[in-house]
């Protein structure tokens, strides 16, 4: 049988089964042997060939807008971005993106639009795999809803779910350290529905039967077997419902709260778009760090976007290798230092709009 074959017959079986306490054990059992199944699929269909296409990342981020044919993509790339901007070369095979680019907060933002979803690309329906390839190597989602249709919002969750690609979550916090014997070792320091029964039982069906772990987060079956496996793309995504101007304001957010969207906005009205530029840039957690030399005024026309959380160190390493080896000190002026011109060390976090002063052996 093949491993189609008998991920349909599980599926089928998880979908008749209820979930409760006397199940859930085979419930967690049956969702391990499907993700177990669909990766060796996964790895027999890559084993035998097959073109794929690639993209040349630019700038400060690479964003890709995803949605079913005709929400209005293609016309809110327009709308957001210059397409008269020099942009780098790039190599498509069996798809055709089109880039254009986004400045907004002193950052450049890459915005791709992809040829529309539809339901089973996930399964290579209308070259859905490869559109999906893409978005693995994004660093942000936009999907974009027909606010008259927003029933599609369901089937694009499902088809990047089924692609590996997790919208708007975490990775768990999981600790894995496989041994060579002694069997299972499960620790929590959070209350789980699961048994310890029924994660040795899922860990033993993915192939691990000897190794310790920690779990420090509450999760399912679903979030632990991704954990385990440890090849899903976690990324941050904007909901937006599109052709907002084509329904009332009313009916625009009660359509907006049921499915829980970020923006409403018109791409051919030009309605809300400077507030989703707004948007995508905060979901992409930039902060704008500026230099200057010492005994000279900061730059501030250029600043160097980086991610919220980043260190001095992190600063080092995307301006020089060797930045770090010849570190000594920094001054820091801004949200992050105590006072003005604080000298502080590769450890310290920075914050948006700090200005520091490197100072290297």
């Amino acid at each position: 049988m093949e491993y189609s074959d008998r991920v349909k017959e599980f599926e089928e079986e998880l979908k008749n089964t209820k979930y409760n306490k006397k199940t859930q054990h085979a419930i967690g059992l049956l969702k391990a042997k499907i993700s177990n199944l669909k990766k060796k699929e996964s790895g027999q269909k890559k084993a035998g060939g097959g073109k794929g296409y690639s993209i040349k990342k630019s700038g400060d981020a690479t964003v890709v807008m995803v949605g079913f044919p005709s929400v209005g993509k293609s016309t809110l790339l327009n709308a957001i971005t210059n397409q008269e901007s020099e942009v780098a070369g790039y190599d498509f095979t069996t798809l055709d993106a089109i880039p254009g680019l986004l400045e907004y907060g002193e950052a450049k933002i890459q915005i791709f639009d992809l040829p529309g979803l539809v339901e089973g690309a996930a399964s290579g329906t209308g070259r859905g795999k490869e559109v999906l390839a893409v978005v693995r190597n994004a660093d942000l989602c936009l999907i974009i809803l027909d606010i008259n249709k927003p029933e599609q919002f369901d089937i694009v969750k499902k088809e990047l779910y089924d692609t590996g690609v997790r919208i708007n979550e975490y990775l768990p916090d999981i600790r894995l350290r496989k041994k060579a014997k002694g069997g299972l070792l499960i620790g929590k320091t959070v209350p789980l529905k699961m048994s310890d029964e029924t994660l040795k039982g899922i860990l033993r069906e993915l192939g691990i039967n000897n190794a310790e772990i920690l779990i420090r987060t509450k999760v399912d079956e679903d979030q632990f077997i991704d954990a385990i496996e440890g090849n899903k793309k976690y990324l941050n995504a904007v909901v937006i419902l599109n052709k907002g101007d084509s329904v009332s304001g009313a009916k625009a957010k009660e359509i907006s709260k049921k499915i829980n969207a970020d923006i409403v906005i018109s791409a051919d009205k030009k309605i809300n778009l400077e507030r989703l530029k707004k948007l995508i840039f905060e979901k992409l957690n930039f902060i704008r760090i500026y230099l200057k030399e010492p005994g000279k005024e900061a730059d501030m026309d250029e600043p160097l976007i980086m991610k919220k959380g980043c260190k001095i160190k992190d600063v080092c390493e995307k301006l020089h290798r060797d930045f770090v080896n010849k570190f000594r000190f920094t001054r820091v002026w801004g949200k992050s230092s105590k006072f003005a011109g604080q000298r502080l060390m590769l450890n310290h976090e920075l914050k948006d709009r700090d200005i520091i002063e490197l100072h290297l052996n």
